[in-house]
């Protein structure tokens, strides 16, 4: 009997070892989300051209790829447009004094939920008033949402799934008509290697939203209904889009679940007209 115990005691130390082990692992990861939210914004440099603030926070999945293959890309960019540049995972940096130093916030593969309510109504008033918004693939890509404002106006459609049989595929890439000036150096089709293909609940031109890019069904394997959601879409299937906030401009493109994605010439040209657009530079 001694030694069933000690058998039967030490089996529930290593479930107990190894349950809070996975339970980190998890959270580390973003399967199980985190709540940590920032409310000591950082002290801003001077800006001496146009700005654009960088957020790369993730409460929810983390991109552990696709977050710094982001950031390194966005430098580019504003490098290449003369603009500074502030990157952070500070969401606290979402206040009405802060925000008014920037033309355009990009919102890099943030997930799960960030912004105190303060912080909401400070980054929902600053859209309204003339900013401008991008976001990038995780930035639409969480399964739920506890701001309904976010995800049924600024994204403008619910994500409920992406592929997974296989998760990374080569797809073909529609422009939709009609070109825009987002979109103008795109052949289309535009074919994508070994991406995470995202569907939505809803088609946002539905919405009066304007679709810039969709995928070509037949260019990838779906399966409908699967263990995490489902990866198609019927009729039409956008992947990245645009509208008007008030006075201001958002645009969403789901691409980008790949860190070698960020090394496209054509995804790249992409963010920046994406950026250029919605800043009105």
């Amino acid at each position: 009997m001694n030694i069933l115990k000690k058998i039967l005691l030490a089996l529930l130390a290593l479930a107990i070892v190894g349950g809070g082990f996975t339970y980190y692992k998890l959270k580390e990861i973003g399967i199980i989300p985190r709540a940590i939210y920032e409310t000591d914004p950082p002290a801003l440099p001077e800006f001496t051209r146009p700005a654009i603030l960088v957020l790369s926070k993730a409460n929810g999945f983390v991109h552990v790829d696709a977050l710094p293959a982001g950031e390194a890309m966005l430098r580019r960019i504003a490098e290449a447009n003369g603009w500074d540049i502030y990157l952070t995972a500070n969401a606290a940096t979402h206040n009405a004094a802060d925000l008014a130093k920037f033309r355009v916030v990009v919102w890099n593969n943030v997930s799960g939920d960030v912004l105190t309510e303060q912080q909401r109504a400070d980054f929902k008033a600053y859209l309204e008033s003339g900013g401008g918004w991008v976001g990038i693939h995780a930035s639409g890509g969480d399964p739920f949402y506890k701001w309904d404002w976010y995800v049924d106006t600024l994204v403008g459609a619910q994500f409920v799934g992406h592929t997974m049989d296989p998760q990374f595929q080569d797809a073909d890439v529609l422009v939709a008509e009609p070109i825009t000036d987002v979109t103008s150096h795109l052949t289309s089709p535009w074919n994508i290697a070994q991406e995470e293909w995202y569907a939505f609940d809803s088609n946002v031109r539905d919405k009066g939203y304007e679709v810039l890019l969709t995928m070509d069904p037949n260019s990838y394997i779906t399966i409908g209904e699967n263990i995490f959601g489902r990866d198609n879409m019927d009729g039409e299937h956008p992947i990245a889009w645009r509208h008007s906030v008030g006075d201001g401009r958002a645009l969403y493109s789901a691409i980008g679940h790949q860190g070698v994605t960020y090394d496209i010439p054509e995804f790249q040209q992409l963010i920046s007209n994406a950026i250029v657009w919605a800043g009105e530079f």
